[in-house]
């Protein structure tokens, strides 16, 4: 099994920025965490530079749910989920809660697409290759049996 690496995130894990103003989004940016509020969320805009399920070797996976909702262009996740790896492509008004190991991909090319994504302001990530995501999901599901 490959090694896995851990990043923690904690307070201050957001910006601050002024109220009740216009905050500027970063083009060509793969994470800019935008705003948040201690001890509850933080908002930040996602837009991978990768652009295909191919180039998705390592997944990530948090302590807590965070939620993807597409702003524009086309942007697809790519999850370990029931001993595979699903493409699973981000529609326009249709938010995903995202609790599996996760990456993403830009099929129009790097940063042409971009969602917004919710999560807790502090909690852990745990970054892995695919295989071993797949792998650990496999061994689980035989404990259960």
């Amino acid at each position: 099994m490959s090694k896995s690496d851990f990043k923690e995130t904690r307070f201050p894990s957001f910006p601050e920025v002024a109220s009740d103003s216009p905050i500027e989004i970063a083009a060509g940016q793969r994470w800019q965490v935008l705003c948040g509020d201690h001890r509850s969320w933080r908002i930040g805009v996602f837009s991978p530079e990768k652009s295909s399920a191919e180039e998705c070797v390592e997944l990530e996976k948090h302590t807590c749910p965070e939620l993807f909702l597409l702003l524009d262009g086309r942007l697809t996740l790519v999850l370990a989920r029931n001993r595979e790896i699903v493409k699973l492509p981000l529609e326009l008004g249709k938010p995903v809660l995202v609790r599996a190991p996760h990456a993403g991909f830009c099929p129009d090319g790097p940063h042409s697409g971009r969602a917004l994504v919710v999560e807790r302001d502090e909690f852990d990530t745990e970054y892995r290759p695919a295989a071993d995501w797949l792998r650990e999901q496999t061994l689980t599901i035989k404990a259960k049996e």
